[in-house]
């Protein structure tokens, strides 16, 4: 009888680890799931992920749970002497540049150094296998609020004649701009992953997400924008926009669809490799737009709070441009537009 193969997914009870134990689970590979829900110190008991871990175990009997820390060397190592992993998808992490800023320690320890640790015992113990990393467009910093961008009635948006107006790809800089702590710490890990794919041979791949977006969100004021604002909505609670008229514009895209993507380059994979994923010019909506959407699908008027002061590093426009991605697999495809994804969050929505 042929052995299933194994994958390691770190924040294993997250949006995008989640999804990774699902999808693969349910293609017969035997998942290690390493998470001790950090997201509620970060966020508070609200944004607790135990109950998705719970979930998960109910449901996958070839699914076996670690509640560890990723910068404990000594369970990492435990680990990967007790399993040989196929597959490492890597999406545990401090995703918060506001709550960066509060424990810039915390946030490089986990986002940047646990990366690191990782990345070791994956070249010590299974370095046949392929590694993806759950990168962020952070890395780029506020270099997008340098474009042109021209304001409309509900949006920020670029002219059609510019050269990013398809989207923002991976030829831009990510030096000399503003990242906020978080995108810092997330630049160190996406470049030392990349270094393991060029420098190691290994076949290490990064994701540069936009807003990662699904069903199994456990949105927080401080991230998880489209989850976070229906929650908002259908509980009436106040949400605050942050600046820019709440005309900044996100591109959105299902977590099913991000792990789609880590399949097709699991199956093809290109050492050190960097993509751009998000939802593109398929599936993007500003905040006033994304409002006027989840008031019409719900019927209930949403209670906003308005800052003036934007946050630190925040995107006013941010759309990524897939054509790599595309060009790369070209069985890959957006699934999920921003309808969908509301019309899923409503139906599921924690509050």
């Amino acid at each position: 009888m042929r052995k299933a193969k194994k994958v390691l997914v770190t924040g294993s009870a997250g949006l995008i680890g989640s999804e990774s134990v699902k999808f693969f689970a349910e293609r017969g590979f035997d998942i290690v799931g390493i998470d001790n829900d950090m997201r509620a110190y970060f966020f508070g008991k609200s944004a607790s992920t135990a109950w998705n871990r719970k979930k998960l175990e109910e449901k996958y009997k070839n699914y076996k749970h670690y509640n560890a820390d990723i910068r404990d060397q000594k369970a990492l190592e435990d680990i990967f002497k007790t399993h040989r992993f196929d597959l490492i998808i890597h999406t545990a992490a401090q995703p918060s540049h506001d709550w960066a800023a509060k424990e810039p320690l915390t946030d490089f320890s986990i986002n940047a150094s646990a990366t690191l640790l990782l990345l070791e015992q994956y070249r010590q113990h299974c370095p046949q296998a392929v590694f993806i990393f759950t990168s962020t467009n952070k890395v780029y910093g506020d270099s997008p609020n340098r474009l042109p961008l021209v304001e409309q009635k509900t949006r920020w948006e670029l002219p059609k004649d510019n050269r990013y107006f398809k989207g923002i790809d991976e030829s831009m800089s990510i030096d000399n701009t503003l990242h906020s702590v978080f995108g810092a710490s997330k630049v160190a890990a996406d470049v030392m992953v990349q270094e393991y794919g060029k420098y190691f041979g290994l076949l290490t791949g990064t994701f540069r997400g936009g807003c990662l977006t699904g069903s199994s969100h456990s949105g927080a004021q401080l991230h998880g924008f489209l989850a976070y604002l229906v929650q908002c909505v259908v509980a009436g609670k106040p949400y605050t926009i942050f600046g820019y008229k709440g005309k900044q514009v996100r591109d959105n895209i299902h977590a099913f669809d991000v792990i789609n993507a880590f399949y097709r380059f699991y199956q093809k994979p290109r050492p050190g490799e960097v993509y751009n994923i998000g939802g593109g010019r398929y599936s993007n909506v500003s905040i006033l737009e994304a409002i006027s959407k989840i008031e019409t699908k719900t019927g209930i008027k949403a209670k906003t709070v308005y800052k003036e002061q934007n946050r630190i590093g925040d995107h006013i426009w941010y759309v990524a441009d897939l054509t790599k991605l595309m060009v790369h697999f070209r069985g890959w495809k957006i699934s999920y537009d921003t309808d969908k994804i509301l019309d899923e969050l409503i139906a599921n929505v924690h509050v």
